[in-house]
């Protein structure tokens, strides 16, 4: 382990605390990334295409019909033409870009159906493209889901588009069509700028590429750029690490994407070609992670929250400042609590008080369509205890404070008798200085944003009795 002390400094300068390499030792334990409470992984198969159906219908005909706030629509683009051995995603590995066609004739499909559903021109305020490499796409066949996306809902002023690229897939020339097409936020998957750790991930991409692309999608007039990071990946060193933090740096995107690599071969193969012996020493990521966070700071980055740092005038940090931050399947935004619709193969929807997800391998999820039906394979309508849940846990998350009252008033509970129990839990992290549990509230520190998932969890009925929390990647 490097001889640096392996401390997290606080994200606030009022809170010059630090977090110890004990004390997170402590606390690091597997848990869920709450992108939504129930996690995806309490979905159940009983929840089918007729479940999903009903709760867009809700959507359209219930108490809220013609006042329902705008949809977030997410694309899920499964095709890459190399394996990254790291990597956990959904994904189709193929060079055969003449597939891309059947894929996107059930997209249409698919799109098709859920306009059925909900009806021609619902307002979409939020737009994001994932995968996979949705750049695998050719400009005409990305012009071609836009337009589809265009035709079947209102894509309202001011809306974020998003879109996840890979800067091998890219040039500069097709930046500038992305940005025709009304993209407006990019996202450069990085990882890590040093040769030995690339090599060993099989994501080989020169910093001066990545340079290039981000000095042109900034020329272009992106709203915001963000790149991706991963510590812990094999032959990482706090060293090199801390040597793309400061290249990272030198581009200077408005947000940054910091997560940590979960090596959990059984469940996901690419990543059994990761030699486990060239993996940094847990004291060694945790040293990493610290020297990374102190650069980012160190360089004017505001720590959002989890794994997220944004610049000051980034609409991110905003909105944390405000209290407006919100939480999705895509992580942090600035977008309200909305109906989220999940287009794709394995793609993760939300209608209402409900969740559903997509079939995952391409031959269930074209067979469905050819029925005509949604390519639902489970989901689930959430109890009046996973609402309650949900609001405390995206509290936690989002605003790092639990006011009881309102969630007493929008729950008609009384906080302290419902969760007694998770209050006495919540003891030892109030002794380490990551909470700070007040008459009517529960505040993260500063401190305790670092491990916020920890808190979240207290409240997580299904991880009370769960004994196979090691499916979850680690907090740090």
């Amino acid at each position: 382990m490097s001889a640096a002390p392996a401390t997290i400094a606080a994200a606030r300068a009022d809170a010059p605390t630090v977090l110890s390499e004990a004390l997170l030792k402590r606390f690091d334990t597997p848990g869920p990334r709450y992108t939504s409470y129930p996690t995806a992984d309490r979905f159940v198969e009983a929840f089918g295409p007729g479940d999903c159906t009903r709760a867009f219908s809700q959507r359209v005909h219930g108490a809220t019909a013609g006042s329902a706030a705008p949809l977030s629509v997410y694309v899920h683009i499964p095709f890459c033409e190399s394996v990254c051995y790291y990597c956990a995603c959904n994904k189709v590995i193929t060079k055969h870009h003449e597939r891309a066609t059947e894929y996107l004739d059930a997209l249409d499909t698919e799109i098709g159906l859920v306009v059925d559903a909900l009806g021609t021109g619902a307002p979409v305020s939020q737009l994001h493209f994932g995968g996979g490499s949705p750049t695998f796409l050719s400009d005409a066949e990305l012009d071609r889901v836009m337009a589809a996306l265009r035709r079947s809902f209102r894509v309202t002023p001011g809306s974020e588009l998003s879109i996840e690229v890979d800067p091998r897939t890219v040039t500069p020339a097709r930046l500038a069509h992305l940005r025709q097409l009304g993209f407006n936020r990019v996202s450069f998957g990085v990882q890590d700028f040093d040769a030995q750790v690339q090599q060993a991930v099989h994501r080989v991409q020169p910093f001066e590429s990545v340079r290039e692309l981000m000095t042109s999608a900034r020329a272009l007039g992106f709203d915001s750029i963000n790149a991706d990071l991963i510590y812990g990946l094999p032959r990482q060193t706090q060293e090199s690490f801390a040597r793309t933090v400061a290249q990272i740096g030198e581009l200077r995107p408005d947000r940054i994407a910091l997560y940590a690599y979960a090596h959990l071969p059984q469940r996901f193969k690419p990543q059994r070609r990761i030699v486990a012996d060239e993996l940094p020493a847990p004291g060694q990521r945790l040293a990493t992670l610290g020297g990374a966070i102190a650069g980012f700071l160190a360089r004017g980055y505001s720590y959002i929250g989890m794994d997220h740092f944004a610049l000051p005038d980034d609409a991110l940090a905003i909105a944390r400042r405000q209290g407006r931050l919100h939480r999705n399947f895509q992580g942090y935004s600035t977008q309200p609590d909305c109906d989220l619709i999940g287009l794709g193969v394995s793609a993760i929807g939300r209608m209402g008080a409900s969740y559903y997800q997509n079939a995952k391998a391409l031959p269930e999820y074209y067979d469905a369509l050819r029925q005509g039906q949604l390519p639902v394979v489970r989901g689930i309508a959430l109890s009046r205890d996973d609402l309650l849940r949900r609001a405390v846990i995206m509290a936690l998350m989002c605003q790092g404070r639990v006011e009881f009252e309102s969630i007493e008033l929008a729950h008609l509970v009384r906080f302290r008798e419902v969760f007694a129990s998770e209050l006495e839990q919540l003891a030892p992290l109030a002794q380490a200085g990551l909470v700070e549990v007040e008459p009517g509230a529960i505040q993260v520190t500063a401190s305790g944003w670092y491990v916020v998932r920890a808190v979240a969890m207290v409240f997580d009925r299904y991880l009370q009795t769960d004994q196979l929390r090691e499916r979850f990647s680690r907090i740090i």
